[in-house]
């Protein structure tokens, strides 16, 4: 299966802010390189925010680019099988913690937001650190730093704190 028809059946099964994902859907529809960078018009993404609830915690990075405090995340590669491999290279590359798994049950949320390139119609994942996680800063952020829950409002956007928000509802 492509990348591009894994989206599509990701889109179709994932519950909840209706107008958004049929948004995504028709994107998809209207263009077949809407999953690829080079669609001007706007492209697909896969982030996950990396968690460790043991400790009521998350990792942010601070992104070189946008130079703000997010989830780590990115364009889709050829490489990437599906939207959760390409979240989940995402955050392991981003965030140097090697054992991260996805929060079953699919992406958490969507985010459409504008970037210098283009629209990112984001699909959100969330990654459980593993026990005793060491993260290591990569060359696309500033820093990379573990918030706690309630500290995160206080450094990063909404887009942010509503992921945080659906994924400890998914805990």
């Amino acid at each position: 299966m492509s990348l591009y028809d894994d989206a599509v059946l990701v889109l179709k099964g994932y519950e909840g802010q209706e107008e958004l994902r049929q948004a995504y859907l028709d994107h998809l529809a209207a263009h077949p390189d809407g999953m690829w960078t080079a669609c001007e018009d706007g492209h697909i993404t896969a982030s996950a925010l990396v968690i460790d609830p043991a400790r009521g915690r998350v990792l942010l990075t601070l992104h070189k680019k946008m130079r703000k405090w997010l989830q780590m995340g990115g364009h889709c590669e050829p490489q990437d099988t599906s939207l959760q491999a390409a979240a989940l290279r995402e955050a392991t590359e981003e965030s140097g913690v090697a054992g991260l798994t996805l929060l079953p049950g699919g992406p958490v949320r969507l985010d459409r937001h504008a970037t210098p390139c283009a629209w990112h119609l984001d699909v959100q994942y969330a990654a459980v650190a593993p026990a005793g996680a060491v993260e290591a800063i990569s060359d696309e952020s500033l820093d990379l730093r573990w918030f706690a829950y309630d500290e995160v409002a206080t450094v990063a956007d909404e887009s942010v704190v509503r992921l945080l928000e659906a994924t400890r509802a998914r805990l």
